[in-house]
């Protein structure tokens, strides 16, 4: 039960918030504190918050409904948002300037989500 909550949320979240950038790549430059300079970066964000981030999020949703897809989608929450997270923080620790809401919320959204689909994961594969 607990790895279908995790990617019911994920799926959400992740499809909302992907289409959302796929669209509009200002909206996670602004939320980032991000200036886009040229073309490439307006298609970056849009592929990277955007693209990525949906496909992910469907990815999910597909795995919350066909049994087949859930714990290969629990393994990519883990490794993919787990050093995700990892990477933030490590950014967040070693960086000269402070950070503000959007990183720490993301750092808290990303932690919480790679431990639960870790606990998930290790639940389905004990017997019984």
């Amino acid at each position: 039960m607990l790895g279908k909550v995790v990617l019911w949320i994920s799926a959400f979240s992740f499809i909302s918030y992907g289409v959302t950038c796929f669209f509009s790549p200002d909206v996670p430059a602004a939320y980032a504190g991000l200036t886009m300079t040229n073309g490439d970066a307006y298609a970056e964000l849009g592929a990277m918050y955007g693209g990525l981030q949906a496909g992910v999020g469907l990815f999910c949703l597909l795995a919350a409904l066909r049994n087949e897809y859930y714990r290969p989608a629990l393994m990519l929450l883990v490794m993919a948002i787990g050093l995700l997270a990892l990477g933030r923080l490590y950014s967040t620790i070693t960086g000269t300037e402070a950070v503000g809401f959007y990183t720490y919320g993301a750092l808290a959204y990303e932690t919480v989500t790679a431990i639960l689909a870790a606990i998930a994961l290790k639940l389905s594969a004990q017997p019984g």
